[in-house]
């Protein structure tokens, strides 16, 4: 479990804390966590993938087609001279 420790808290924040506590029977760490619980019980996670909501907000601006040059012999013969064989790989798990 997670522990966090508040600093600052107000005086007077503290006394209500304390009384609610013993209102409900607990002490206050328990009821801060009840609270916390309370306060975060209906919030829900985002159910989607984050480019997928940045197409949503997107959207209505229209789009942009990108064309993907073809691929270049020249160039990834190039890649594997300069890395040497197996270069590639090597050079991924650093």
């Amino acid at each position: 479990m997670t522990s966090i420790t508040i600093r600052k808290l107000d005086e007077e924040l503290a006394q209500r804390l304390c009384i609610r506590a013993a209102k409900h029977g607990c002490s206050m760490e328990e009821e801060a966590r009840n609270i916390l619980r309370a306060a975060l019980e209906h919030e829900t996670a985002p159910t989607e993938a984050l480019g997928t909501a940045l197409h949503a907000i997107f959207k209505p601006f229209g789009g942009v087609t990108l064309e993907i040059p073809p691929e270049s012999r020249c160039a990834n013969r190039r890649a594997s001279q300069s890395l040497g064989k197996g270069g590639a790989y090597r050079f991924l798990e650093r």
